[in-house]
């Protein structure tokens, strides 16, 4: 018999408890809630009986002059898949969120569908049968996964699918390096050869990588700045680095960090790092023009990995990759330069949205279309 759970608010106390037993994802945190000032948070929970079982950070957003909200639960929400029904968990979810509003509402479960080892994915760039990710045959594939999405259409629920293999919002295919009972030794080898190449000339060349305060943000963001000019982005303000640094490191002092890639006094290369329970991720990265043949991309990701590894992570999540294994595509780079570590592509179930108001749920998808 399918058990019956209870979807309320929570204070946030309950809920960083949650996600971080599950080394949820940090777009879970109560301080992501923060981050995201354009957003309304909301913290509720999924009750079996009195247990608490899962979490999720609900983000509000008005329509222009409406009061309804979209409500998007970023990687979430935090609870077992596998130990409930799909409608078990979404059905209590809707009907709260109805109730106080809601006209949608997108999520994306944490569920990962299928993986690919490093030497597949070379294996099937080399061989150019395989155009997409998806063409590659998967070296593990999670069937409850497979059934998730089955139910989730059955339900009503709808994922937008895009030509590049992108999310919605958030990213659908990730690159992973599992560092679970490996050495540092035995992950540093399973670099191909241009990655170690490249992470010994770093250090022989004096690239110094250390870890920043948040007074180094403004060094940071102008290269960040820079960054967005090369790469073709729109950057995010100074103040937006500022206030995440602050909220989320006042919910826990070693939930984010700054790492500078250094060279004779000169930064070249800058990343964050967040890390939730066992799980760290690599966040956001910066680089200069100048001194790219110093390879301090290389170093800089070599000790965040290194200190992730210090710190008992049994993952290393270099976060979004697109689906493209065409070295002509000019979204190739994304999963070239992390092929390099010997990691892992892993698609999620992706993000599901659900209209609760169809006409309202419409208007918002040409707003954002649109803006």
């Amino acid at each position: 018999m399918n058990p019956s759970l209870v979807v309320r608010p929570i204070t946030a106390d309950e809920h960083l408890a949650v996600v971080t037993e599950r080394s949820g994802s940090f777009l879970q945190t109560p301080a992501w809630g923060k981050v995201k000032r354009d957003w309304t948070p909301q913290s509720l929970g999924w009750f079996d009986g009195p247990k608490l079982v899962g979490a999720g950070l609900v983000l509000h957003r008005s329509l222009p002059r409406i009061r309804r909200t979209l409500a998007y639960l970023p990687e979430g929400p935090v609870i077992d898949w596998s130990e409930y029904d799909c409608t078990a968990i979404t059905d209590p979810l809707l009907a709260h969120l109805r109730s106080s509003g809601s006209f949608s509402v997108k999520m994306g479960p944490p569920v990962e569908i299928h993986r690919w080892k490093a030497q597949t994915i070379k294996d099937a760039i080399a061989g150019g049968t395989a155009r997409r990710l998806s063409d590659a045959p998967p070296d593990v594939t999670n069937h409850a996964a497979v059934e998730l999405v089955s139910r989730l259409r059955e339900a009503g629920w709808t994922r937008r699918e895009t030509s590049a293999g992108f999310g919605d919002f958030q990213p659908r295919y990730v690159f992973q390096l599992p560092l679970s009972e490996r050495s540092l030794d035995d992950v540093f080898s399973g670099f191909n050869q241009l990655w170690r190449r490249n992470v010994r000339k770093a250090q022989k060349s004096g690239v110094q990588v250390r870890v920043g305060a948040p007074s180094d943000l403004p060094a940071f963001h102008r290269i960040y700045v820079e960054t967005a000019e090369r790469d073709r982005f729109t950057p995010r303000p100074l103040s937006y680095f500022q206030h995440m640094f602050d909220v989320m490191l006042r919910e826990d002092p070693d939930r984010i960090r700054l790492y500078l890639g250094e060279h004779e006094g000169r930064l070249l290369a800058a990343t964050t790092a967040v890390t939730v329970g066992e799980h760290t991720w690599y966040s956001y990265g910066a680089s200069t023009n100048e001194g790219r043949e110093l390879r301090p991309s290389n170093a800089i990701q070599w000790k965040m990995i290194e200190d992730a590894h210090a710190a008992g992570a049994r993952v290393y999540d270099m976060r979004g990759i697109t689906d493209t294994l065409d070295p002509d595509d000019h979204l190739f780079g994304l999963i070239q330069f992390k092929l390099g570590t010997g990691g892992e592509g892993v698609e999620l179930v992706g993000e599901w949205d659900y209209p609760l108001n169809k006409v309202l749920h419409r208007a918002f998808t040409y707003y954002m279309e649109r803006r």
